[in-house]
């Protein structure tokens, strides 16, 4: 990167601790502080739910298998858009509608005080890994940006760019500052700011891209064989639908989604922000996926992991790199502030003010929220410097996805529909799920008790010959057919479901303009014309591709004067409904 590269990710990493420090002072309670206060617009809740979806692992592990394979990964990836569809249909607005401030307190009502402390720390310690794994993939496609010199502290000798360790650990280190400073607010804010700037370093990456190579017509007559096919050996249509499955649990049950539900005003908000993060996840893969699908023509000999950032560096003017770096860094720091926060939250909860002090003040629960972002942020960190022990991004999401969170989330899922189901299911679908797995992922493949076992023999080679069919079975058939017989099985209503339906649900019956906040707007308006000012300085220095700069330019201002009008608009609105 030039200098001018480095100012521009410089101030996007100011801007991003500035936004922690300005709501650090609107967190007046611990409902501010890990749901928003039940205030959040539904448009709000719906990016940050796309960007926490989104990760710079997205571009190391979904960005590969593009260059590698072709449009399969676009398959994939619009699995989250179905997913979401469904979820918002079926599962976003019954959160909304339970009245709680917290999935944890969710889980603790419906299953007991065992079922949400074995939630929140296997949860726990499953998220902290998935943070990692895209705190690490940040860091291997920043890295090649960023040469230093012979003997600096931060440079690794072996490539003489900054380290991977240094990047994870300074790169973490903002991410935990403003979660533990700004709360959900800052964490929600920070994802809509991000998902402009990713938006438009994508974009501008594509639009370039295809300037270079000729445009549509020669990517497509330069492509390898098979590359445009939906599906292939690995990743058939079985996997697609399972994918949907797991993701629609993922995006249903998850509690940093679940968070993003009950944060907003009422339960149409609530599917409404579910519905967003579908259309964004149905349209957007075509975008973020094109770098590397096209980069695969210019340079087929690339590292896969490397592709998009190489792809980018190879088309973008001075100052760009820098907005994709920022780019780069926001995708990820979504995702792990998103779990920051919300696991912050159920800490403080479930564990500080119901097994400590459950008269604490609402500032000690505050700073007890603060204290636990720090421990989680510092064990994350930890673990994503160990990443690459663990076979690499890609062996680690795709594994950790199928195998655990339906087996974890399905009986949260169910719970929100079912009165008669209890907290025995939690522990009997986790149970066979790990049971069935360590026996097939354990005793069967090469080298296990069993894999030479003279009648098992042929079974054993089926297992280690369908890694991939196995891991649907074990972490998405079973758990779906041992709910299915807990719920054929049970009888009359449970105590948990009572408590849950005890709850006086919080509905909001004021006009959504008589509570309206314009600072996410204004937010907006400010990152839109900040992000236009930057491409402009870059255009005035530099003559490579000004005309395509001051074409996005135009682009970011008119989107800004739209926001600004609707506005002004509903602040007159909120005048108008106050004078009544």
């Amino acid at each position: 990167m030039s200098f001018l590269d480095y100012i521009v990710f410089g101030l996007y990493l100011l801007g991003t601790l500035g936004l922690g420090a300005f709501f650090y002072f609107r967190n007046k309670t611990s409902k501010d502080m890990f749901s928003a206060g039940g205030e959040a617009p539904w448009w709000v809740s719906g990016l940050s739910g796309f960007m926490t979806l989104f990760s710079a692992a997205t571009f190391v592990v979904w960005g590969g298998l593009a260059y590698k394979h072709g449009i399969v990964a676009l398959s994939i990836n619009m699995c989250y858009g179905i997913a979401a569809l469904a979820a918002g249909y079926f599962i976003a607005g019954r959160w909304k509608a339970l009245g709680v401030d917290t999935p944890s307190e969710y889980i603790s009502l419906r299953f007991g005080d065992a079922a949400v402390q074995f939630y929140i720390w296997v949860m726990l310690a499953f998220r902290i890994v998935g943070s990692a794994v895209s705190l690490y993939g940040l860091a291997v496609l920043l890295v090649p940006l960023m040469p230093l010199s012979d003997g600096h502290i931060l440079q690794s000798e072996e490539t003489g760019f900054l380290s991977v360790e240094w990047a994870i650990f300074l790169l973490g280190l903002i991410v935990v500052f403003y979660t533990m400073a700004g709360g959900l607010w800052a964490v929600l804010m920070t994802d809509v700011v991000q998902f402009i700037i990713l938006s438009l370093s994508v974009v501008f990456v594509v639009v370039l891209l295809l300037i270079d190579v000729g445009g549509i017509n020669s990517v497509i007559e330069r492509a390898p064989p098979q590359f445009f096919d939906l599906v292939n050996d690995e990743f058939t249509w079985y996997f697609l639908v399972a994918w949907c499955l797991i993701n629609f649990v993922t995006v249903g049950g998850e509690w940093a989604f679940a968070q993003r539900f009950i944060s907003v005003r009422n339960v149409g908000e609530a599917k409404k922000s579910a519905y967003l993060i579908s259309a964004l996840y149905l349209v957007s893969p075509v975008i973020w996926l094109a770098p590397t699908l096209i980069y695969r023509i210019v340079n087929p000999d690339a590292n896969p992991e490397q592709a998009y950032i190489l792809a980018s560096i190879t088309v973008l003017p001075v100052g760009m790199v820098g907005m994709m770096a920022a780019a780069l860094f926001s995708a990820t720091a979504s995702m792990v502030s998103s779990q920051l926060n919300v696991f912050a939250g159920a800490l403080t909860y479930q564990f500080y003010q119901a097994r400590i002090k459950p008269a604490a003040s609402e500032a000690e629960l505050i700073w007890v929220g603060r204290f636990a972002s720090v421990i989680i942020g510092a064990l994350l960190i930890g673990i994503a410097l160990l990443i690459p022990n663990f076979g690499g991004a890609a062996k680690v999401v795709i594994s950790k996805a199928i195998l655990i969170v339906v087996p974890l989330m399905l009986p949260a899922v169910w719970g929100l529909f079912s009165s008669s189901i209890s907290s025995r299911s939690v522990w009997v679908v986790a149970g066979t799920s790990v049971f069935v797995g360590v026996v097939l992922k354990g005793l069967f493949l090469e080298g296990g008790l069993l894999a030479e076992v003279e009648y098992l023999v042929n079974f054993s080679h089926w297992v280690q010959n369908s890694q991939r069919l196995v891991d649907i079975l074990i972490g998405v058939v079973l758990p779906i057919f041992v709910m299915s017989i807990l719920q054929i099985r049970s009888k009359g209503v449970d105590e948990g479901w009572r408590r849950v339906e005890a709850i006086e649900p919080k509905i909001e019956t004021r006009p959504i303009a008589s509570i309206y906040d314009s600072t996410p707007a204004w937010i907006v308006v400010i990152a839109l014309g900040v992000s236009a000012a930057i491409m402009i300085v870059i255009a005035l220095l530099t003559e490579e591709n000004r005309r395509e700069l001051m074409v996005f330019v135009g682009v970011l201002l008119a989107i800004g004067l739209i926001v600004l009008r609707s506005n002004f608009k509903m602040n007159d609105a909120k005048q108008k409904l106050t004078r009544l």
